[in-house]
């Protein structure tokens, strides 16, 4: 052997000591923590139940949301912030636990799990016993810190409420003014409330709404296993919203039917289709039933367009995505779309069977919706900041991970006149994109890009 392998294997060797006096280290916190804390358990939402089921290294359900300062990130205080904020967040402070009939939350009583500066691809599966098992991680890269969540946990909404904290606390630390001057509680806009909104709110002998015929399937040579694209695009809210209102509708529709249009002019080429390109758009629940929850609280909607002759305009699809979008998006629809899952849910014949058969039951529903999405694109809206912050706030962002059959989504979020449509995608081609930006540009609209380096 070698001088050069003795001291490979003498490395591996000691890698694996290392990862095994952390192990039992971990192992005895948690018993420790047992031993003098009662446990506290919960219910994952009705949506919430999927995500365990379907995640794994090719489709991990994580997503992203990063918020870029005005001055470089400091490790070390960040983690103290994680370490400062966690315990006051019970939707994050728990582990996932699998049942006989369900899987359930249980509260976790490890240390936080620790920030590292980001090397890797984002949105990777998030392995629990690698993570003192949090479903959740926070890492950082020059001035910009981001928040990454397993879906089971919460969605967008609840992620924003937990990086903003944890941003004011970071904040706080790195300049005590600030913290003479608030303290650190929490801000009175943070709700804490984990009550599951689907299961109060539906209502009994819902019909199914869901599209199940399949979608067209955007079909491009992909990225090596394991690389991730990501590209954001930078505009002026009040420029989108000039853009939109001249073609009569909202940013939120402008958008999505520049997706579907760049995919209609770069895939199909402008040619009619057997299968229509249907986006998956995701509405926050929220504001349609009273509801402050930082579970999961959102609902699909598909926004259609079916190209049956040649030559569309892009006003002619612009037209019928914002028909197919407000048909859907009322109080009515919504509440038929999700009450029809909570009804399965809560089935009393469904209850006692194992979770074994539910998991092979929800594989094949799952399956079958996905294929009835080209893409998704979702709206994490308008961020608000406390004035007391915002000198040191720059902006956000946010992406999500690929699921079965899209290989390419669109995420949007603004934060004062900024708004960031980002792209994530497995694709070695980047048209799509670049024939979304080109048309927001022809608009009049100013954009500017950024990528990760994969494109």
């Amino acid at each position: 052997m070698s001088k050069q392998q003795k001291q490979q294997k003498d490395a591996e060797r000691a890698a694996e000591k290392k990862r095994k006096l952390k192990d039992r280290q971990l192992r005895r916190e948690d018993i420790l923590y047992r031993k003098t804390h009662p446990i506290r358990w919960d219910k994952l939402d009705n949506t919430a139940h999927l995500f365990p089921v379907i995640a794994g290294e090719s489709m991990t359900n994580v997503y992203r949301i990063s918020v870029t300062l005005n001055e470089k990130i400091n490790k070390q205080i960040l983690q103290e912030a994680l370490d400062m904020v966690l315990p006051k967040f019970d939707g994050f402070n728990v582990r996932l636990r699998q049942g006989v009939f369900w899987y359930y939350f249980e509260e976790n009583g490890k240390s936080a799990p620790k920030v590292v500066e980001e090397h890797t691809f984002p949105c990777r599966y998030i392995e629990q016993n690698q993570n003192h098992s949090y479903m959740f991680r926070v890492t950082y890269y020059d001035c910009r810190i981001n928040l990454e969540v397993f879906h089971v946990l919460t969605d967008g909404m609840g992620g924003l409420n937990f990086i903003r904290e944890l941003t004011y606390q970071y904040l706080r630390l790195v300049h005590p003014e600030l913290r003479e001057i608030t303290g650190d509680t929490l801000s009175d806009g943070t709700s804490l409330n984990r009550e599951d909104s689907f299961v109060k709110n539906y209502k009994k002998k819902s019909p199914s709404g869901y599209q199940k015929k399949k979608a067209y399937m955007i079909r491009l040579d992909k990225l090596p296993s394991g690389e991730f694209g990501v590209m954001h695009g930078s505009m002026q809210v009040s420029q989108l919203k000039e853009v939109a209102h001249r073609y009569g509708g909202s940013i939120n529709e402008y958008l999505v039917a520049a997706f579907v249009w760049s995919t209609y002019v770069e895939c199909l080429h402008k040619m009619p289709s057997d299968k229509p390109i249907r986006v998956a758009v995701p509405v926050n629940l929220r504001p349609y039933f009273d509801s402050v929850t930082t579970k999961n609280f959102f609902i699909m909607v598909s926004a259609e367009f079916h190209p049956t002759k040649e030559e569309y305009t892009f006003e002619e699809v612009f037209s019928i995505i914002q028909t197919s979008l407000r048909s859907q998006i009322n109080k009515e629809h919504l509440e038929h779309l999700f009450s029809y899952s909570v009804a399965g849910q809560l089935n009393k014949f469904a209850r006692p069977v194992p979770l074994i058969f539910k998991n092979l039951f929800m594989k094949m529903v799952y399956t079958k919706s996905a294929l009835a999405n080209t893409t998704t694109v979702t709206n994490i809206g308008n961020i608000q900041v406390e004035d007391i912050y915002r000198p040191y706030i720059s902006k956000f962002h946010s992406f999500i991970a690929m699921s079965k059959g899209q290989s390419i989504k669109g995420t949007i979020c603004s934060y004062g006149d900024t708004l960031v449509f980002s792209f994530s995608s497995i694709f070695y081609d980047a048209s799509i994109q670049k024939a979304f930006f080109r048309k927001i540009a022809a608009d009049g609209v100013d954009v500017s890009i950024e990528t990760n380096g994969v494109y």
